[in-house]
This record gives structure tokens, sequence and C-alpha cells, in this order.
């Protein structure tokens, strides 16, 4: 469970331990708030956002940014990004769905811009 006392990008990630199992609907739909832009799916699988630039070098920074982060918290999302768009989605593909790391991941991404 969350820290309430401590924000979700000041957290890290943590080790998925084997039998874990993704956060239930009313949970996540609970934390949405504290991750201002990004969108769950449907199937509740990934947490998603779109994130847009004014060009090529200001995305390319972009994704250097969040690649670092994901490699310094062994969290990896998906990216794909163009010359001035950048689109992330992430999930906790040990449990098939979202954790805490998620969460905690979407925040420091979202501070890369605060």
């Amino acid at each position: 469970m969350f820290d309430s006392n401590i924000p979700l990008k000041d957290q890290s990630c943590e080790e998925i331990v084997k039998g874990s199992k993704p956060l239930i609907i009313p949970t996540i739909e609970g934390y949405m708030n504290t991750i201002p832009g990004w969108e769950v799916a449907l199937s509740y699988m990934t947490l998603d956002k779109t994130f847009k630039f004014k060009n090529y070098h200001q995305t390319i920074s972009f994704v250097n940014a969040v690649t670092w982060i994901a490699h310094k918290e062994d969290h990896h999302p998906e990216i794909c990004f163009g010359y001035n768009e950048c689109k992330i989605k992430l999930t906790t593909h040990a449990v098939k769905g979202v954790t805490k790391n998620d969460f905690i991941l979407a925040a420091k991404i979202n501070a890369l811009l605060d």
C-alpha cells in the first residue's frame, strides 16, 4: 500500500515477489488522481500517457530522462516516440497488471516536467 506521508515521486520501486498480484480496480481508481494526465486502460492492466513537445530535441531529451529513471528504478515502460510526441505505457509484466511500481514511475516521469 502507498505511504501517504511520502509523495510517490519520492518513493522507490520495490522488487516484485513471486506470487504478487496486481492492484485491484478500486485501488487503481483511488490513486489515479496522484498521477495527473495518465489514463488507465479499460482492462486495468496499463497506465498510459502521451506527452507533447515542441521539437525532436525536446522529445529525445525527455525519452533519455525517462530511460535513466526507469533504469535506476529497475522498472521499464514501453516507450514510443516521434518528432514531437512520446507515448508511455506502464505495466508490471510479472503480475500482468498495475502495481505500486507503475504509480511510482508515473509520478517520477511527471516530475520531469514540473
